[in-house]
């Protein structure tokens, strides 16, 4: 596994479009420059690099996934690294001890690309598996001073559907009602029109005592809803 930060380098510049790159940068508003690699190419890349390898052990791919996005210089690394955390068949189980690794790509990644994925297939999966452990973390980052640790904790529960922790879900959204940070207001009503989906009516009563939700959060809220 030492090899893999390497080999997903050299898959990535073999990849890359020099002149797709300034673009990517520019639409993600990024100071990390791109390679140019889009998204079916990096997962070309991903798939070629699991079928080379054996299944690593858990300590090996920690290890190899944190050097991948701690020494990336361009942003499309991350975004590999990312992936195979996600790899259900290559990457290893996990479990609330993952906790700590996801927190350091949220606060280092910095922008809502990392932070959506993050939180909402990876935070959020293992909110629904351990919530013992996790709700206590997600109350935490709901008032830290890092605001996509905030994002990350109003947006986390976007797949869990009937399973929505509602007391966590009303903390994470009523301790960020009056920030006015645009990703966090968006976030919100984003939770909050997911949630709708299941649950309507829930959605309609909280909107309605909340008069001091953000018009974009009310709007985003109720979209679907009338």
């Amino acid at each position: 596994m030492e090899d893999l930060a390497s080999a997903v380098r050299r898959g990535l510049a073999a990849r890359a479009d020099p002149s797709a790159a300034p673009g990517m940068q520019r639409y993600m508003k990024s100071t990390m420059p791109f390679r140019g690699v889009a998204k079916p190419a990096r997962e070309e890349l991903v798939r070629e690099l699991v079928a080379a390898r054996p299944a690593p052990t858990p300590a090996e791919f920690a290890v190899a996934v944190r050097a991948l996005w701690d020494g990336a210089e361009y942003r499309e690394e991350r975004y590999v690294a990312l992936t195979l955390t996600g790899h259900r068949r290559w990457a290893p189980p996990q479990d609330a001890s993952w906790v700590p690794l996801y927190r350091h790509w949220i606060v280092t990644g910095a922008w809502w690309d990392f932070t959506d994925e993050i939180a909402s297939k990876r935070i959020g999966v293992l909110l629904r598996a351990a919530p013992a452990e996790l709700s206590p973390v997600l109350r935490a980052w709901a008032g830290d001073g890092d605001r996509w640790l905030r994002r990350t904790a109003v947006i986390a529960q976007l797949g869990s559907g009937t399973g929505t922790d509602l007391d966590l879900l009303r903390h994470a959204i009523e301790t960020n009602l009056a920030d006015p940070d645009f990703f966090l207001r968006k976030g919100i009503g984003w939770a909050l029109r997911q949630h709708a989906r299941v649950d309507p009516g829930w959605v309609r009563e909280f909107v309605t005592a909340h008069p001091g939700l953000s018009s974009l959060s009310r709007r985003e809220a109720l979209r679907h809803l009338g």
